[in-house]
């Protein structure tokens, strides 16, 4: 199957989640994970209108966005050390990953010294596994308000990965999680905290995060193929 092939198909199935759950079929964006995916598999998919893409790695990220030439916006996805966030800044146009005041305060600094703002996600560790990032259940409200006094951040939702499972059913429980916490965060008003977005779904478990409230879908291995 080509890239056009699977980008089509799982545009399908996005559609069919988000109608199963009685949403929009655009209340869902597709992030396309292109992490060790040449420049020439992005350019491929943004030929395919797909517009937006998720990056795990800076270098990496940082290479492939001065080599592909087609109009797309890039989403930081994986663990981000803060003495890297320089290297990104004004590269991505959203950071799903922070989970601690520290990475936010240097977003923060980055962005203001272009002078424009970054939006970011609060990962959550729902699931407190060792080898995943994410701040606990327990300190995302101490950090949601920590966070939301940064004049370049804008709060814009919650990220979470829950654990692997054979069947995706075994992550509902996780994504329903999220969503809980997001309604218990946009309850409280906080200024400068949006909860428009919920980054959770991956390729084999997609749907099911549709049909619990995701905006967005990090989708790669169905796009793509398995890793080089």
């Amino acid at each position: 199957m080509s890239i056009a092939e699977n980008l089509k198909t799982v545009q399908a199935q996005i559609h069919a989640a988000a109608a199963k759950a009685g949403r929009a079929p655009d209340s869902v964006r597709l992030v396309a994970v292109s992490k060790t995916k040449p420049a020439a598999a992005v350019e491929e998919a943004a030929r395919c209108r797909q517009r937006l893409f998720g990056e795990n790695y800076v270098q990496e990220l940082v290479a492939k966005a001065g080599q592909v030439t087609e109009p797309v916006e890039w989403h930081y996805i994986g663990g981000l050390q803060s003495n890297k966030v320089k290297q990104i800044a004004g590269v991505v146009t959203m950071i799903h990953s922070v989970d601690r005041l520290s990475l936010a305060q240097e977003i923060d600094r980055q962005w203001g010294n272009l002078g424009r703002s970054c939006d970011i996600l609060i990962q959550v560790n729902i699931a407190c596994e060792a080898t995943k990032c994410g701040t606990s259940t327990v300190e995302l409200f101490a950090l949601v308000r920590q966070v939301a006094s940064l004049p370049h951040v804008r709060i814009q939702g919650l990220m979470t990965m829950p654990p692997f499972f054979d069947n995706p059913e075994g992550a509902r429980p996780y994504f329903r999680e999220l969503k809980r916490l997001a309604e218990l965060i946009a309850a409280e008003h906080i200024p400068n905290v949006s909860m428009q977005e919920l980054s959770m779904g991956m390729s084999g478990d997609f749907a099911v995060a549709i049909e619990e409230g995701a905006t967005l879908v990090r989708v790669g291995s169905a796009i793509f193929g398995g890793r080089q």
